[in-house]
């Protein structure tokens, strides 16, 4: 019943955070164990051929019923704390952005590398074709670009993680692929874990998806609920802050040193960016809360960020989120925001002239 009234109210994509709670766990496992210890201690009381009554036994099964007590009355205190929305997007954005330290462990260089040029299409590229349907949720690096290096051959990967593939479609191309034997593309396949669902394994847009549905019911008519929503935007600039401070993977994978052996896609900043606000701009522009808390969320954004592109893309973003209201509220209501986005772009001229 929790997790229903948590799918209806929030987004049906949290349910996953709840079974992974460890406290759920620890409380299924010892019921399940009382229960079980009872089952199997149950034949041990009998009155023939002779009367005999565990005390040991009963005993401990009367110690278990007073853990589970205790720990029922735990539970429901916890639940109660899990399911407030609070809780639901901090937890969220706390899991995404230990997914970002693991999957981008190396902090952005002041000065960034220009990413080298990715894999082009050639005439001798032999695609390998998913056999399952789903959405790609974790790419084993270590595994291509060995099986890579063993036949020799270069492989470009089409689809970046969270992206869903149809079986049928080609996954990846496998350049001079005739050296790849026709068996050893399961190996390949094994690489990917392709799911029925997105987790958050490798995949940063998942986590901050679900925080964007929880804030896009917050702002629908039928909750309207701006402060959650609020609190979802500040979340999300959270994400958006530790993602510009690290340095994307690689896309091009080498092994020896000189000779790419795979490519990989991953999501970059101004596409994560807009997977975060760009729904909620659209949703928000009668909300004039909303609307200065996400000019607020870029300019944080910007502050925290050296790299001139990505304010370039804060700026054009506050910019449609300005023309957005422009066209829904008055002009009472939008001179807050105009001083807000006249701000926003002061900030950024002025760190780009410090620059």
């Amino acid at each position: 019943m929790t997790l229903t009234l948590a799918s209806m109210q929030f987004s049906p994509r949290i349910i996953v955070s709840f079974s992974r709670d460890r406290v759920t766990q620890w409380t299924l496992g010892i019921f399940l164990g009382t229960f079980s210890y009872c089952m199997a201690a149950l034949p041990a009381a009998r009155s023939l051929p002779h009367p005999f009554a565990p005390v040991a036994t009963v005993l401990g099964a009367m110690a278990l019923a007073i853990v589970c007590v205790g720990l029922l009355l735990f539970f429901i205190h916890h639940i109660s704390q899990a399911i407030s929305v609070n809780h639901i997007v901090d937890r969220i954005a706390e899991e995404t952005v230990a997914m970002i330290d693991d999957v981008m462990p190396r902090p952005r260089h002041p000065n960034p590398l220009k990413d080298a040029a990715p894999l082009r299409p050639n005439p001798s590229e032999v695609a390998v074709l998913s056999d399952a349907s789903g959405y790609i949720r974790f790419i084993d690096k270590r595994r291509l670009v060995a099986t890579a290096k063993h036949y020799p051959v270069s492989i470009r990967v089409r689809r970046r993680v969270g992206h869903f593939v149809p079986a049928g479609i080609p996954l990846m191309m496998v350049s001079k692929g005739n050296r790849l034997p026709s068996e050893e593309t399961a190996e390949l396949l094994a690489a990917f874990d392709i799911g029925p669902t997105r987790t958050l394994q490798q995949d940063v847009e998942f986590g901050v998806l679900q925080i964007v549905d929880v804030a896009l019911k917050a702002i629908s008519p039928a909750v309207n609920d701006p402060t959650t929503a609020i609190n979802c935007v500040d979340q999300l600039s959270r994400i958006l802050i530790h993602f510009a401070s690290r340095e994307p993977p690689e896309e091009l994978l080498y092994d020896p040193p000189g000779i790419v052996r795979a490519s990989i896609r991953w999501i970059h900043f101004e596409r994560l960016l807009e997977a975060a606000f760009e729904r909620i701009r659209m949703y928000a522009k009668t909300d004039v809360a909303v609307s200065l808390r996400l000019l607020r969320a870029l300019g944080n954004i910007a502050a925290s960020t050296p790299d001139p592109e990505f304010r370039r893309i804060l700026v054009e973003h506050g910019m449609r989120t300005m023309a957005g209201c422009a066209e829904k509220l008055g002009e009472e209501e939008v001179r807050e925001l105009r001083a807000r986005q006249a701000a926003l772009e002061t900030l950024i001229a002025a760190l780009a002239a410090v620059d």
